[in-house]
């Protein structure tokens, strides 16, 4: 497929399947005010970034205007599953994951086009398996940063880790919380590749959803980052809607989104990008 034309393509083939999904009768026993409330309680349980909710989100996103002559373009779909484990009566371990698919052109004068892996990301949260006071949720645990990229230029070629932890509420349909992380790199790949820069980011993530009763949701975030080496921010923000539905016994949730970046650094992205979700979930 020519590049660049992936993403209208998946945009028109989801915009059809939410046509079909809509138009399926529900499945799950119960009347359409039913499958509405309960299509809606799953929705904000995504909203959650701890919530004991299976899931497998598929995130396309295309930013453009990338490197110092802005002429570099990135298209990438981020796999991100996510999965609880139950410790005991008290206490969950939720697995993060996200394993970066990437093709992207001229984000460095002169460096072609790349295309293949990126560096995954995961994080573990360990939660209480209930709100605390006033209904406050919260996880802590380590974030590692992989060197799985295909490409020099698709990742960091280091190892790296640090810690990660969230805090949230969830009322009256609102979702709204805080998500910060810092990674250290302490090795390169193989011992090699020691003239590449060290990593040590931090991400600084308040974010904040709106979930309707017919299991639509309006989300809101800054995604920053800033690199104590470099002493770069990013910070885009990030606006998206989706909806949750089901097609035959299968809940999913649709969405779509755009972000401006108000901060980049010189190799990164400037102006809009898109974004397009499908999350299957998978209720225990």
């Amino acid at each position: 497929m020519k590049k660049g034309l992936w993403l209208p393509c998946v945009l028109m083939c989801t915009a059809s399947s939410i046509a079909i999904a809509q138009s399926s009768p529900s499945n799950d026993g119960g009347g359409t005010g039913d499958a509405n409330e309960n299509n809606a309680q799953l929705a904000e349980k995504l909203s959650n970034p701890v919530a004991a909710l299976i899931s497998a989100p598929f995130q396309f996103n295309y930013d453009n205007s990338i490197g110092p002559d802005r002429d570099g373009h990135k298209n990438y779909l981020n796999i991100q599953p996510v999965v609880p484990f139950q410790i005991n009566d008290d206490w969950n371990m939720i697995s993060r994951t996200i394993l970066p698919v990437v093709s992207q052109s001229d984000i460095v004068p002169g460096s072609g086009s790349q295309h293949g892996i990126g560096d995954i990301s995961q994080s573990f949260f360990f939660s209480p398996r209930a709100p605390g006071a006033n209904g406050w949720i919260w996880g802590i645990g380590p974030a590692m940063l992989i060197p799985t990229a295909s490409d020099p230029l698709l990742g960091s070629k280091k190892w790296g880790a640090g810690p990660t932890a969230l805090v949230l509420r969830q009322v009256s349909g609102w979702t709204y919380g805080l998500l910060v992380s810092q990674i250290w790199s302490f090795a390169s790949v193989n011992g090699k590749d020691s003239d590449r820069p060290p990593v040590s980011s931090m991400a600084l993530q308040p974010f904040a959803a709106l979930t309707t009763s017919t299991a639509w949701t309006y989300s809101a975030n800054f995604q920053s980052t800033y690199d104590w080496h470099a002493h770069e921010a990013t910070l885009p923000l990030n606006l998206s809607v989706s909806k949750l539905t089901r097609i035959g016994r299968q809940p999913i949730s649709f969405g779509g989104g755009v972000r401006y970046w108000f901060e980049s650094n010189d190799n990164g992205p400037h102006g809009w990008g898109y974004s397009l979700t499908v999350t299957l979930l998978f209720p225990q």
